[in-house]
């Protein structure tokens, strides 16, 4: 078998183990716990505070909220098309009907709007977000081949690149991703799949290197290595832990591998990117210390202190209304009130001034975050799209990274769903055999379609995007009743065009406008046909917007008689051409 010698436990863990170096090198884990302790809240971990307040004003949190939302709240909908080059397919719409209403389908059942909002988080905080696409065999989808695509958020603590040096998914040599699973789970799944020697597979020790709170004595670490075959150029896969192998390898069948990767910030020659708040920290830790020290000087200083002479007052009595007794003398030398301490204005202004600064950078300005009132719609948009723009490149690299999942989508439907039922729009002409199937005219149309007819089709994934899903329906149909309205489009055009779920049987509707427009034009055309015109002169026969191809509006039709010649007062210019020439009247 192709690539044999990296199908045994022993490599693939030191390979592994390779690229928990290269991680660690770059200080990964360290800076992931910290983050993430740093978004979460846990701001004063590992600080020694000695009794001082640790106060906590967690403004990084609401900036990444806020910039992730901003990017994740568009509405997505992903739309394949065939290639100009692809082969020629007769029934190439109704393909692509079926393969769009499957990314419908898929982004519902996998909850993609929620996956890319985790998908981003993860960026942000950690540096990089990844998805993992696999097949789940056991699920039940109503059809008679079982089965359906399932998409995971991995952490980038678990992705091993081959080439750590390239960033670029479908480049890699290999990709291992790491997984902890149960032992007793683990040795049932490996007996399953054929493994014999199933007492090797072992709970994880002390001798992995691994952060000392994941050991545990009841989990496995698993690796599963995913590589390109070039004999077969497909992608083949096996797992295995640190002494056994799970499962042999297979073929997956796919062209892709099943990964998708996104950096928020590119880092060169590095697989890994910076994230959001990795710059941001410190920021954090100056003005939890000042607000800090602030308390503690409240603390001590803020309230004011009483000064009295021992001499003559023996106990100080504090409460409200209580009369202090004193052995003479002037009672105004026995005590004073000293004035509290005051701290700097400074310390306040510098305090927002720091978190304003950062926030504006980062583009979540005070208007943006709703902190001020803008005045009129346009200053709405205007700064709407201001605060975008510091994120701009991450959104399009967010939308990159959906069409390399749309790309893998497609991938796994040629080689994992078989022939299934699907349900298409009604080609036109199609109204007698739907009628034959009992299917009434404008409803789908169900077929029994082969998804293997994609692997010889290229392709074009392509993202429509929107602002959101009620602001973009609403301009879109007000943008088509105008139109209407100035008569620059027809009541067909107009139908077409209208979002789903305006108007019920839609397509219905049209087909009847269509089929009217069709006995009008042909009742039209009879009446002409027989019509006769005067002899001895030339009229015009169609009407203007007739739609008779070859006889446009104005255009008159010879009968072979001469033409009138007008007779009229004055000697006109055509009247001495006919008398030059000779021309009988």
């Amino acid at each position: 078998m192709a690539n044999k010698k990296n199908a045994d436990c022993e490599s693939v863990w030191k390979e592994y183990q390779k690229g928990f170096g290269f991680n660690t090198q770059q200080g990964l884990y360290n800076n992931v716990r910290t983050n993430e302790n740093f978004f979460i809240g846990k701001q004063w971990e590992g600080v020694e505070a000695n009794g001082l307040p640790t106060p906590v004003f967690n403004f990084l949190k609401r900036v990444v909220l806020f910039t992730v939302a901003g990017i994740s709240s568009n509405n997505i909908k992903m739309q394949a098309s065939a290639l100009s080059n692809a082969a020629d397919v007769q029934d190439i719409d109704a393909v692509m009907d079926a393969v769009n209403k499957e990314f419908g389908a898929l982004f519902e059942m996998n909850k993609i709007a929620n996956l890319l909002r985790e998908y981003l988080r993860n960026a942000a905080v950690d540096g990089d977000g990844c998805t993992y696409t696999y097949w789940n065999p056991e699920v039940d989808t109503g059809h008679p081949v079982k089965g359906a695509i399932v998409t995971e958020i991995i952490e980038n603590t678990r992705v091993f690149f081959g080439n750590v040096n390239d960033r670029r998914v479908q480049k890699q040599p290999y990709i291992i991703i790491t997984s902890r699973e149960m032992l007793t789970e683990l040795r049932e799944r490996a007996q399953e799949n054929g493994c014999d020697n199933t007492d090797a597979i072992t709970a994880d020790t002390d001798d992995r290197n691994m952060n000392p709170e994941n050991l545990s004595d009841d989990k496995v670490t698993v690796l599963l290595r995913l590589w390109r075959n070039k004999e077969t150029d497909t992608i083949w896969g096996i797992e295995t832990t640190k002494n056994a192998v799970i499962r042999e390898p297979w073929d997956t069948g796919l062209s892709l591998y099943p990964v998708t990767w996104l950096n928020w910030d590119y880092v060169q020659d590095s697989y890994h990117g910076m994230a959001m708040i990795s710059g941001l920290i410190p920021n954090q830790v100056f003005i939890n210390k000042l607000f800090a020290m602030s308390m503690i000087s409240l603390m001590t200083t803020a309230y004011p202190k009483i000064v009295y002479d021992k001499t003559r007052v023996q106990k100080w009595d504090n409460r409200v209304g209580a009369a202090i007794p004193v052995n003479g003398g002037d009672v105004n030398n026995v005590a004073r009130i000293i004035d509290p301490a005051q701290i700097s204005p400074q310390i306040a202004q510098f305090i927002e001034l720091a978190v304003n600064y950062t926030q504006t950078f980062l583009g979540a300005t005070s208007v943006a975050l709703g902190d001020t009132r803008p005045d009129n719609t346009s200053a709405i948009i205007a700064l709407q799209r201001a605060a975008s723009t510091p994120s701009e490149l991450t959104k399009q690299n967010l939308y990159e990274s959906l069409e390399d999942l749309g790309r893998i989508y497609i991938d796994f439907m040629a080689n994992y769903y078989g022939t299934r039922q699907v349900l298409v729009d009604q080609p036109e002409g199609f109204a007698p055999v739907a009628a034959m199937a009992k299917v009434p005219q404008g409803d789908k149309l169900p077929i029994q379609f082969d998804f293997a007819r994609l692997k010889a089709l290229y392709l074009s994934i392509k993202l429509d995007v929107g602002a959101s899903a009620y602001w973009s329906e609403i301009a879109s149909m007000q943008t088509l009743d105008n139109l209407l309205v100035q008569g620059k489009i027809d009541l067909i055009d107009y139908l077409d065009r209208v979002p789903n779920g305006y108007i019920s049987k839609q397509q219905e509707l049209i087909d009847k406008l269509k089929a009217a427009k069709d006995t009008q034009n042909a009742q039209v055309m009879q009446r002409l046909q027989g019509s006769q015109s005067p002899e001895g002169s030339a009229i015009p026969l169609v009407p203007a917007g007739a739609g008779n191809s070859g006889v446009g509006a104005g255009q008159v039709i010879a009968t072979g008689a001469p033409a009138a010649i007008p007779t009229r007062s004055g000697y006109g210019t055509l009247q001495r051409a006919i008398n030059k020439a000779g021309i009988e009247r």
